[in-house]
This record gives structure tokens, C-alpha cells and sequence, in this order.
């Protein structure tokens, strides 16, 4: 066997076991955390960047949300480039293309440097999500694929919370460009062994590439995600905000005749005709908003209620996304959904994260053992419903289109979480704009309020509609996620029924 050019795999899944799979699977889960991490590693960098870079609000925002946007943008293209052109192709594609976008961030001398390189980045890792979840479902089989995905997705839960200490600790040591060259070499160690290591698949029928798909689905995504990145910040009325709605919406109604018309589409639209596929769908778009959207105001609790500061705040986080990652390693959220089926696995654990995330809201004291406490439950739930929920997306769609399986998974995900954080957000202002004291009703934002108030009841009233706001919002999302994890396990049920 060559070092660098290991044999090909059929579309549908190997005959007999890869060889050095759980290897394999080891850089996978290496290039999917970092893609993860890089969406909240700049958030404990923001004063930094403000006063290096001379940048404005508007301009900090765009750095951290541009890679985002064209991440959530590209998915679905991503996805179908994976299974045309070969995953394992795209994969080596994607960590170039990630490198080169971390390398010019770090040499950024200007915010609109920065601000473009971020979404090169995005472009790489939009090509990383997809084709890391399309090769682990090749290389994986039967009860093995099970855990691989367990595993895969406990990387994204770690990503997700390490990014602020992990940020807070580089740039305690090391000029802020070290947040994005220390991509680098990670890069390149994840490339030598993909060279090496991940045998090559594509869908075999190919077919003629869907240009039109990949205009429409992308300028669709990227407008509708814009608006609601930037609803909070201009006004959801605001013309820009509904003319990109609008213009997104149009643009995938468009998108979803075209793949309806031509031969050879990116998408199948007829997978929107099986209930265990919209069920599946569902359940990643409901349950991620109400996670995300939830884990968004509890990072804020923690900095502005009990004064930590963004990395203090993440670390303290981290015990939720070990306790995924540890259930994972050890194979028991694998064995308890092989238990329970996917549909129950699915609804245990939606509503362990939302008895969690309820215990952090509203059980008595500020103590850190009972945040532990929530974390851990929390923790368990996601371990246990986030592999289900993935195995139910990817076993919906045939396996010669395993790319295009993740392109649609990451993207309701990407959806989902940024309208959870957008919509609990303005649950929060609404709520916290009604509590605050007549004479501080103008305030936007709690710092805002807190630095206008005169007197220290004033600030004492500010910080109690503050936390109430929070615990409304927080509230808002446990229920989201109870009821997200709830509709999708019965669909899913129904279809399994019905099959």
C-alpha cells in the first residue's frame, strides 16, 4: 500500500473493515474540532482587536461573524463537491484551503485584512464539515459508525465550549495572530495524514455539475443568514434586514425548483417526501436552537451576573462538553441508543438538556456545584441525542450521497443555532427592556443600562431585570429544546412504523 495514495473505497461502504479506521477517524475529529473552535475563539479577543486594529464595533462583529456566514453558505455545496469530486479530495482541499485563511488572518493589518480572511477560512471549513461526517460514514460500518459519529459530534460540543479559554490562554502568553497561527500546524499534521491514511469514495454516478444549485442554495443561505445575523444589531425591520430575508427566501424557493427540473441535482428533493428525513431535519433545526440559543445566554449569566470574565466563563463550561466527549469515548451513549432505538434515544436526551439547562435557571443559590450539576445533565443529553440525531439525518439519505447527508445536517445546524441565539437574544432585550427602572428605558444593552445608572439601588435594580431576562430567555430555550426533541423522536417513530 502506497503511503500516500490508499486505495479507494466503494461509494456505498467497504466490503471489509478500513484499516487504521480509528485512526482515521482521530484526524477527522482533529480537523472538525478546529473548525468548531474558530467560531468563539476570537470572543476573548474583542477589546484586543478593537485597539490593534483600530476597528469599530460593526467591524469586530463582521470578524467573528464572517466565517460563520460563508461557512453556513457553502454547506450544502460543499457537500455535493464531496460526493462528485471525492471526500477525501475535498477534505485535503478543505485544509489547505483553512490554512491559507489562518495564515492570513494572522498577518491581518487592517480589520477589512482580518474581516476577508475570516472568510476564507470559512470556505475551508465549510469543505471540513462536510467531508470529515461523509468519510467517517464510509470508512465506518454497523455498530462502529455508531460510535464514530458519537464521537465526531462530541468533537463539535468541545470545539464549541474550549474556544474562550482556549483563546484567554493564547493571548495571556502570545500576540493576539497566535489565535490564528497556531491553526497551522494542526493543518499540517491533519494533511499528512489524510495523504496517508483516508482512502478515496465519491458517488459513482457523478453526474454534471449542478452550477445553478450551488448559486442559488448559496446566495440564498448566505442572505437569509446575514439577516439573521444582523437583525439584533439594525432592527428586524429594518429594510437591509427584510430585502436579505426576502431575497434568501426567494432564492431557495428557486433553488428547490431547479433541483426539481434538472437531471443531475446537488439535492434530491424526494428526500423531503420521507418522514424519517424531515423528521431528522426537524429535530437538528429545533434542537439546536434551543441549545445554542440557551448555552448563548448562559455564557452571558455567567460573565455579566456573576462577573466572570469570556475565557473565566468558557472554562467553566468545559465540564459540559468533556462530559459528551468522555460518554463518547467510553461507548456508552453508542450503547444506550443501540438500547433504546434512535427515536427514544433522541427524546432521553432532549430532555436531560432541558432538565439541565432548567436546574442552572431556576434551582436556589449561585454556587458553582449546582452549575456543575446542570452542566453534567446537560452534558449527558447531548451525548446521548447529538449521535442519534446525526444517525438519523445520514441513514435517511442513500450512502452515495453521504456528502450531501452532512452538507444538509451541518447546515440546519449552523440555522438553527443562529436562529437560536438571534430569537432568545431579543426574548432577552424584550424582557429586560420592560423590567428596567423608567428613567434607564433607553438603554440597549445591560453595560449600557449599568454605566447609566446613578445610584446604586439603580444598579442594583438594573442587574435584578438583567438576571430575570436571563432566566426568561434560558427558560424560553429549555422548553424549545424539550419540544424539538420531542416532535423529532415521534416523527422519526412514525416513519420507522410506517417503513
Amino acid at each position: 500500500m502506497s503511503a500516500t495514495a490508499p486505495p479507494a473505497v466503494r461509494a456505498s461502504g467497504p466490503v471489509a473493515p478500513v484499516r487504521h479506521r480509528w485512526l482515521i477517524l482521530a484526524v477527522l475529529c482533529l480537523a472538525q474540532v478546529i473548525v468548531v473552535l474558530d467560531n468563539t475563539v476570537l470572543t476573548v479577543a474583542i477589546p484586543v482587536l478593537t485597539t490593534e486594529l483600530d476597528a469599530t464595533t460593526g467591524d469586530v462583529q463582521w470578524m467573528i461573524n464572517a466565517y460563520a456566514l460563508v461557512l453556513c453558505g457553502l454547506l450544502l455545496s460543499a457537500g455535493s463537491a464531496a460526493d462528485r469530486y471525492g471526500r477525501r479530495r475535498m477534505l485535503l482541499a478543505g485544509l489547505v484551503l483553512f490554512g491559507v485563511g489562518s495564515l492570513a488572518a494572522g498577518l491581518a493589518r487592517t480589520g477589512g485584512q482580518l474581516i476577508a480572511a475570516r472568510a476564507g477560512m470559512g470556505v475551508g471549513g465549510a469543505l471540513l464539515v462536510t467531508a470529515t461526517l461523509a468519510v467517517a460514514m464510509q470508512v465506518f460500518q454497523g455498530a462502529d459508525r455508531q460510535r464514530a459519529i458519537g464521537l465526531w459530534a462530541a468533537t463539535s460540543a468541545l470545539g464549541f465550549a474550549a474556544g474562550p479559554p482556549v483563546g484567554g490562554a493564547i493571548l495571556a502568553h502570545l500576540p493576539w495572530q497566535a489565535v490564528f497561527l497556531v491553526n497551522l500546524p494542526v493543518v499540517l499534521v491533519c494533511l499528512l495524514a489524510v495523504r496517508a491514511l483516508v482512502p478515496e469514495s465519491r458517488d459513482p454516478r457523478g453526474g454534471r455539475p449542478d452550477v445553478g444549485g450551488v448559486l442559488l442554495s448559496t446566495a440564498g443561505l448566505t442572505g437569509i443568514v446575514w439577516a439573521i445575523i444582523a437583525g439584533p444589531d439594525l432592527g428586524w425591520g429594518a429594510p437591509a434586514v427584510l430585502g436579505a430575508a426576502g431575497a434568501g427566501i426567494v432564492l431557495l424557493a428557486g433553488f428547490v425548483l431547479w433541483e426539481r427540473r434538472i437531471p443531475d441535482p446537488m439535492l434530491d428533493m424526494d428526500l423531503f417526501r420521507h418522514r424519517r428525513f424531515v423528521g431528522a431535519v426537524s429535530g437538528v433545526v429545533l434542537i439546536t436552537f434551543g441549545a445554542t440559543g440557551a448555552l448563548f445566554l448562559l455564557t452571558q449569566h455567567l460573565q455579566f451576573i456573576r462577573g466572570y470574565t469570556a475565557w473565566e466563563a468558557g472554562l467553566r463550561m468545559v465540564p459540559f462538553a468533556l462530559s459528551i466527549v468522555v460518554l463518547n469515548v467510553a461507548g456508552v451513549a453508542a450503547a444506550l441508543i443501540r438500547r433504546l432505538g434512535v427515536p427514544a434515544a433522541i427524546a432521553v436526551g432532549m430532555v436531560l438538556l432541558a432538565a439541565g439547562l432548567a436546574l442552572i435557571t431556576h434551582a436556589p443559590g449561585d454556587g458553582y456545584p449546582v452549575l456543575l450539576a446542570g452542566l453534567l445533565v446537560m452534558g449527558a443529553g447531548c451525548a446521548l441525542a447529538n449521535p442519534a440525531i446525526v444517525e438519523a439525518v445520514m441513514s435517511a439519505i442513500p450512502a452515495e450521497k453521504a456528502g450531501a447527508g452532512a452538507g444538509v445536517d451541518g447546515t440546519m445546524t449552523e440555522l438553527g443555532g443562529s436562529l437560536g441565539i438571534a430569537v432568545l437574544g431579543a426574548v432577552l432585550n424584550a424582557r429586560f427592556g420592560a423590567l428596567l427602572p423608567a428613567a434607564l428605558a433607553g438603554a440597549g444593552s445591560f453595560p449600557a443600562a449599568l454605566a447609566a445608572a446613578r445610584t446604586e439601588d439603580e444598579r442594583g435594580l438594573v442587574s435584578d431585570a438583567f438576571r430575570v431576562a436571563l432566566e426568561t430567555g434560558q427558560t424560553v430555550g429549555a422548553v424549545a429544546v424539550l419540544v424539538g426533541g420531542l416532535v423529532a423522536a415521534g416523527l422519526i417513530r412514525r416513519a420507522e412504523r410506517a417503513g
